[in-house]
Parts: C-alpha cells; sequence; structure tokens
C-alpha cells in the first residue's frame, strides 16, 4: 500500500507531492521501526558478522534521510570513516537511520557531524539537546521525555529498541548531551562480544 501511494504523489502538483512524499516517508520510517521491533526476539538468527566499511553503513544511512536534509536545509559532514569493523550491516544501518531520524527531529539549524574516534562512532547534531534530567531515562521503552512531551510524534521506541540492538551486535551505546547544544551520540564498534 504505501508503495502504490507513493505511485499516487508522483502524479500530484509539486507542492502536494513534496509534502505528500514526506508523510509517506515518515509513515514507512514506523512501519519499519515496528518491524523491526516484532523481529528483535528472534535477531540471533538473522546475524550475520562480518567486516564492513564504516563509510558505506553511514551513507547508506544518510542517503535514506537525504530528502529530509534537503528539506530542512542541514549539512551533514562525515570524516574519517574509512575504518573496518566486525559487525551485522544490515543492523547496524537500522539504528545509525533510529539515531539520524533522532537528530534530524530535534535539530532545526546547523548541522550533523558524523565521525570516527578510532573505533567509536560519533553522530553530532546542533539539535534543541536533551534535559539533563531526562537523559538517565532515554533507553527506556515508552519514555518520551520533555522533548517527546513538546513534539507529540515521538514514541519513545527508537532510541530503546536501538540500544537493544546495539547490546545483541555487543556493541556500545552513550550519549551526552545539553539543552540547548546539541546531542553527541557514541557508538563503541571495538565491542563485539557475538564472534
Amino acid at each position: 500500500p504505501i508503495t502504490a501511494m507513493n505511485l499516487v504523489v508522483q502524479e500530484e502538483t509539486e507542492s502536494k507531492s513534496r509534502e505528500l512524499s514526506i508523510q509517506l516517508f515518515e509513515m514507512n520510517r514506523y512501519v519499519d521501526t515496528l518491524l523491526q521491533y516484532m523481529r528483535l526476539d528472534n535477531m540471533n538468527k538473522d546475524l550475520i558478522f562480518q567486516e564492513y566499511l564504516v563509510r558505506d553503513m553511514v551513507k547508506e544511512a544518510v542517503r535514506y534521510y537525504s530528502m529530509t536534509f534537503i528539506h530542512k536545509h542541514l549539512s551533514v559532514e562525515m570524516r574519517d570513516l574509512d575504518v573496518k569493523v566486525v559487525t551485522d550491516e544490515k543492523w547496524l544501518v537500522f539504528c545509525l537511520k533510529q539515531i539520524l531520524s533522532n537528530a534530524l527531529k530535534y535539530t532545526k539549524q546547523g548541522k550533523i557531524e558524523i565521525y570516527m574516534e578510532e573505533k567509536v562512532l560519533v553522530i553530532q547534531d546542533t539539535g534543541i539537546g536533551i534535559n539533563a534530567e531526562d537523559l538517565p531515562r532515554i533507553f527506556e521503552m515508552g519514555f518520551t521525555g520533555y522533548n517527546g512531551h513538546k513534539d507529540k510524534r515521538a514514541t519513545g521506541i527508537g532510541l530503546s529498541l536501538t540500544k537493544k540492538i546495539l547490546d545483541k551486535l555487543g556493541h556500545g551505546l552513550s550519549i551526552t548531551s545539553k539543552q540547548g547544544e546539541g546531542t553527541k551520540v557514541s557508538i563503541d564498534l571495538s565491542l563485539l562480544t557475538n564472534l
């Protein structure tokens, strides 16, 4: 049904089509998140650990949101990503998409930087940041915090799901943030225990 709706949207006027395309993209993203959540318990059966280039996985996640970057006039800066890591590409890219989704949702102007610090992948934005009292609870399922209550679209699923997936992949996840100054998400890709 989503694909059929996309075909119909292509026949609309340009301004109407752009807005409908954005809404369809969001619907597709929510469906994808829900499907991955439902697969989480059986995720171990689907894992394929190999060596991958971080740059390729990051580019795939950024490309997924290219329309959103353009629509919001946000720039993305990628550097020092020519690092090989052992992971499951499909599941890690899904996590990167979830993190980028949050960065894009809460960044109104500025940029998103994605870079490596040794074996740690950093995604840093210039967004509104996270309240200090919310930080300890951001990985709880269903917790939306102050920002989520302000932005009625928040579900409290994305970061919880991302944390669970990265734990199963053997990768560490940490988030630092200061309200009004942005958020820094760090994924430690050296902590692989599943092989």
